[in-house]
């Protein structure tokens, strides 16, 4: 008779499949570090950033702006940012008029300086509006970067995307959770190089070796 895998051994191998892709980030430690530092320098001579994702990614998009705006830990540094998929009646009006794949780079259009931050999300990237959007921030001149999962899917670094940080696992749940604590990197290194006087006027590439 088959034996039925026990409830603690269902959690022990859920926990386990969490493993490996937060492994395999840490080896692209140097590259975060890079995006953090860029980020920092945008900051630094007053830009804004702005995030935008479909769905689940949508609410990470929210919290990545109020990590930023309003920091949870006292002290540290207030930095602007804004999620496009706050202003409902935007989305749906550019989405009726324009189609729902113009949703996030008509806005990053109208509402972008070349010195901003681009930061798009998509669990498996494939979202066409969040490719758009990517790419009109890069035609404006901002610094684009890219949450995404699996193996990127249509998303590929180097397709308007100056930094790409991918969550190896194809199951939406883990490359959420693993988002998550990706972006929480993000805000805490960024918060780093502002404490580092010095490093943010160029040249200080070498800083983030």
């Amino acid at each position: 008779m088959e034996q039925r895998p026990s409830a603690a051994g269902a959690v022990r191998q859920a926990f386990a499949r969490r493993v490996r892709p937060g492994q395999l980030l840490t080896e692209e430690s140097a590259a975060i570090a890079r995006c953090c530092h860029d980020m920092a320098v945008r900051f630094h001579r007053g830009g804004t950033l702005l995030v935008f994702g479909n769905g689940g990614a949508s609410t990470d998009a929210q919290h990545i702006a109020v990590e930023f705006v309003h920091p949870v830990i006292v002290g540290k540094r207030a930095l602007p940012a804004m999620s496009l998929t706050n202003d409902v009646a935007t989305v749906t009006g550019v989405g009726r008029q324009e189609g729902f794949a113009e949703v996030f780079a008509h806005q990053l259009r109208q509402l972008a300086a070349p010195h901003d931050i681009a930061l798009g999300i998509s669990a498996d990237g494939r979202c066409e509006n969040v490719r758009r959007g990517l790419r009109a921030a890069r035609e404006a001149g901002l610094l684009t970067v890219l949450l995404r999962g699996g193996d990127g899917g249509g998303l590929a670094a180097g397709d308007a995307v100056d930094h790409a940080i991918v969550v190896r696992s194809t199951d939406p749940r883990i490359v959420k959770e693993l988002h998550v604590t990706v972006y929480h990197v993000l805000w805490e290194l960024v918060h780093v190089f502002f404490e580092q006087p010095g490093l943010l006027d160029p040249p200080d590439r070498e800083a983030v070796r």
